[in-house]
């Protein structure tokens, strides 16, 4: 299976640009979950740009919409 990458990027909202696993969703879903977080793209426009990526930081932003 070939990784989409120029298309996933069409699509990801993760703003952390550094991260060598923008695009490669495969990837950066394996290592949020390493860490106990979600990823870029199961918050808000407002909450990703906090970086702040766990889980608690996710019900927060979705009971404030």
């Amino acid at each position: 299976m070939d990784c989409n990458k120029d298309k996933n990027l069409t699509v990801c909202n993760c703003t952390y640009e550094p991260c060598s696993r923008k695009g490669v969703c495969c990837e950066c879903i394996s290592y949020h979950r390493r860490m106990n977080e979600l990823p870029a793209c199961y918050f808000s426009k407002r909450a990703e740009a906090t970086y702040d990526r766990t889980i608690e930081a996710f019900i927060r932003d979705y009971r404030g919409r």
